[in-house]
């Protein structure tokens, strides 16, 4: 079986006439004028109108551009993407002391900014607590329970998070 590389034009019998955009080891993402995007088999029923033989890869730029994502997720301990609440766009943090001094002031962002990255690193420590060969079980469940009481300590900031799921989580009472 030839592939088809991207450009080539196809009438598919459910989706009609279409071009296609991306090509996988498996699917054609081809963009339909009736039905818009669609992912279908390589080996789809279908009839080629026009066949472009490019060089294709058996894995597409996005295949490996999520495959690199989740081995630098996993490795690094650079962060997610986290979103602010709507609300504290643009915001900014006031720490007014009780004496005389003035007032501290930084973009909300910032101070949100601040608080993920040590979500972060708190994560990165316990990947390398559960994944150490130097230490035994105990151990490592003594330092998950410090990690769980840092996350409890956390919590106050949770208001900031867009998403419930970013949200620190600690100790659950009973």
């Amino acid at each position: 079986m030839k592939i088809l590389g991207i450009g080539s034009r196809i009438d598919h019998p459910e989706f009609g006439k279409g071009v296609i955009t991306n090509v996988t080891s498996i699917h054609y993402w081809v963009t339909f004028m009736d039905k818009g995007l669609e992912t279908i088999e390589i080996d789809d029923d279908f009839e080629v109108i026009e066949a472009l033989e490019d060089d294709v890869d058996a894995v597409s730029f996005f295949d490996v551009e999520s495959s690199l994502v989740k081995i630098l997720e996993k490795w690094s301990d650079t962060h997610e993407k986290v979103a602010i609440a709507d609300k504290w766009r643009k915001g900014k943090l006031i720490l007014e002391p009780g004496d005389t001094t003035a007032n501290k002031e930084m973009p909300i962002d910032t101070f949100f900014h601040k608080i993920v990255m040590v979500r972060d690193r708190i994560r990165v420590m316990e990947q390398k607590i559960n994944s150490s060969k130097n230490l035994d079980d105990q151990e490592k469940i003594d330092l998950q329970q410090y990690i769980t009481r840092i996350y409890g300590s956390l919590t106050s900031f949770n208001v900031l998070f867009k998403a419930k799921s970013d949200h620190f989580v600690g100790e659950r009472s009973k």
